[in-house]
């Protein structure tokens, strides 16, 4: 199923612009009060855990993913992230927003008590040490499994190991808590033409997790 950030290789979203070194990290003052009050929230919640926020941010509509700009739609994740946890009621943020406008509104009660998830890293950061020697080798022919969680463009088609990395939490459990699963990655090379039959001759790379390839 394809996720609301997948975009990697969609029509009809233009060339990527080049980055202009003169633009501010923060172009408005709100942005800034979002990148903090999204980061407190982060720590709060998931203890850190920068899976599950990306996983929350992949579970908004697309109207709050495309259309709130991209710190608004780290509000809208931090949101999702607080009523999830039972920290805020459902509908609290809309009640306080309209109640500034100069609405009167009764805010929904609060939750009775969280569900914060009980999370806690087993070491700083991602990389991990796994006892289990790699199953892909540099030079494997591999093929990525129709169900991993990739760029859409890359499931289901066939590359090269161009390189061994190392184990690195797996983002599919970690996001909801279900553990750290460290797993060795890969990073497979594909020909343009592979992943969109009719591109050009050039190569493209992705870091993939173990469990997502298979010998082709």
């Amino acid at each position: 199923m394809a996720r609301v950030s997948d975009l990697g290789g969609a029509p009809g979203h233009g060339p990527v612009p080049a980055p202009d070194p003169a633009e501010p990290v923060f172009g408005e003052r709100w942005q800034g009060r979002a990148f903090a009050l999204t980061a407190f929230t982060i720590g709060r919640i998931s203890g850190r855990n920068l899976e599950a926020f990306r996983d929350t941010l992949d579970r908004l509509t697309p109207a709050e993913y495309h259309d709130s700009g991209y710190y608004g739609r780290w509000l809208h994740a931090a949101e999702a992230m607080l009523v999830a946890s039972a920290i805020l009621a459902p509908g609290a943020i809309d009640a306080r927003a309209r109640r500034l406008a100069g609405e009167t509104v009764e805010e929904p009660p609060a939750p009775a008590g969280t569900t914060k998830p009980d999370y806690a890293a087993t070491a700083p950061g991602s990389v991990r040490e796994v006892e289990a020697a790699p199953a892909f080798a540099v030079g494997d022919r591999v093929r990525v499994r129709d169900g991993a969680r990739v760029p859409g463009y890359a499931r289901g088609r066939v590359g090269t190991v161009a390189r061994v990395q190392p184990a690195h939490v797996l983002p599919d459990t970690h996001a909801v808590f279900a553990g750290e699963n460290p797993q060795h990655v890969y990073t497979v090379r594909f020909s343009a033409r592979e992943l969109w039959d009719d591109g050009d001759e050039f190569v493209v790379t992705v870091e993939l997790f173990e469990t997502y390839l298979e010998h082709a």
